[in-house]
């Protein structure tokens, strides 16, 4: 269906009763070996469904097999953890597999989160394992319309909740043109349920930091993931901007009213950009391979009217690595975070730039993914209190994406990395080190830096 169609479905229709389905937000690890799909919940009317959705959030817990329809509120959300969960952890993660929304053959795949899940659990970097030290959030509730209404335009939103009766008789479609973003019957409310995980970790953060100079750092492993997402529809894969999101909840719910938003995907997160384009209360700083999809992100886009110089846009050349990174990190992220003195940091964590990556050509390694998440956790505990959340987008090697993702998780911990037993330095060429020279100080001299 393409995206025209779906903006002219301006309305709601209530979903028939076998069509309304809820499904668990994680199942057992063994189950996703043996690739089963979430479970269904209880069948709920389409009515009931939606006046809940517009007016708050419906919770989903792992740990159950019915959903509870809970009213939001900021000081008294029941499913977070309690106090002295979030005082002990030092990582806070949730997962959301989406194990519906899955095309076969394509790189955006169901086994993406569960492979990270396993290395988890193979590099002993669960609660089962860890202790407090690791908090996996398993209850949250699913984003509501008017959360995803603050990014997204409502015709969009609607447009794709109706086009779901269509995946249901067909088994899949395309909701981007003939572009590679496609739904499948299970895919609205998946997407809702990404979304409420990310909502659900600011939350959990913010709480935490109001009691400890040390909050947890918090990760999202999510799908589908959000950064290509624009505000009138789908885009590159991804179906709502999880992190737009997460930043929009954290200004009106928590009163965090200067946003940091690091994406290092390798592609450009162009629905990110283009939200908050005019916001200058919203810092997004986007470093991606130059000439990538979707061919956004030139050093010149630094936002408009109040929001110009709050977008930093620095493509690398194809074949940056390890170094190149290095740099771009202490010489651009961090001057512009503290000269930015943001209230929290998102990160939009995507890991196709790793050199076994088939997507893209950079030549980052789990070493480069460890660096980014250790450096980045520093840098949010000197400048805003220790909050920040990782959102996953991309990365579709699964033993590069997992293992660079758990390599995170050490980072977080404060413990040392593991990549040596992973990467391979004979793969890795030289770096272009001089048009890396070039485009880091093209970028410092158009901001100031």
């Amino acid at each position: 269906m393409p995206l025209s169609h779906l903006m002219e479905l301006q309305t709601f229709r209530p979903p028939s009763f076998a069509g309304t389905m809820m499904f668990l937000v994680r199942n057992q690890v063994q189950q996703w070996k043996n690739h089963c799909r979430f479970s269904v919940n209880t069948m709920l009317s389409g009515h009931r469904f939606y006046k809940h959705l517009l007016s708050g959030r419906k919770c989903v817990s792992k740990n159950t097999k019915t959903s509870v329809s809970c009213s939001y509120s900021a000081e008294q959300n029941d499913t977070l953890p309690s106090i002295k969960q979030l005082s002990d952890a030092r990582v806070i993660y949730a997962v959301a597999a989406a194990l519906g929304h899955n095309k076969e053959s394509h790189p955006e795949s169901s086994a993406r989160v569960p492979a990270i899940v396993k290395a988890l659990e193979k590099m002993e970097l669960t609660t089962k394992f860890r202790g407090s030290d690791i908090l996996e959030l398993q209850n949250f509730y699913l984003a509501s319309v008017d959360d995803i209404a603050s990014v997204h335009a409502k015709a969009y939103v609607s447009g794709l909740e109706k086009a779901m009766d269509q995946a249901s008789e067909k088994g899949l479609i395309l909701i981007e043109g003939s572009g590679p973003t496609y739904a499948t019957s299970t895919t609205f409310h998946e997407s809702l349920v990404a979304a409420g995980a990310g909502l659900a970790l600011v939350d959990s953060v913010v709480a935490a930091s109001k009691n400890q100079l040390d909050p947890p750092t918090a990760f999202a492993l999510i799908r589908p993931p959000g950064h290509h997402a624009i505000p009138k529809g789908p885009m590159g894969f991804c179906v709502f901007g999880n992190v737009a999101i997460a930043a929009r909840h954290a200004q009106r719910v928590h009163g965090l009213k200067r946003v940091f938003i690091i994406d290092f995907d390798v592609h450009h997160g162009n629905g990110t950009n283009d939200a908050f384009l005019d916001d200058p209360d919203i810092f997004f700083l986007s470093t991606h391979q130059d000439g990538s999809y979707p061919g956004t992100g030139k050093f010149d886009e630094i936002g408009i009217g109040a929001g110009e110089g709050a977008t930093l846009n620095l493509p690398l050349p194809g074949g940056s690595g390890d170094t190149a990174m290095r740099t771009v990190f202490y010489e651009v992220i961090v001057p512009c975070a503290q000269r930015f003195k943001p209230d929290i940091i998102l990160v939009s964590a995507g890991y196709d730039g790793h050199v076994l990556d088939p997507l893209a050509s950079l030549q980052f390694t789990t070493g480069t993914y460890y660096m980014l998440a250790s450096n980045i956790k520093q840098l949010a505990k000197d400048l805003c209190g220790g909050r920040c959340v990782f959102f996953l987008e991309g990365g579709y090697n699964l033993d590069s994406l997992s293992y660079s993702v758990a390599d995170s998780f050490r980072a977080f911990l404060g413990e040392p990395s593991l990549a040596a037993e992973f990467d391979d330095p004979a793969i890795l060429y030289e770096e272009p080190s001089t048009r890396v020279k070039q485009a880091i100080q093209r970028v410092k001299h158009i901001h100031s830096l």
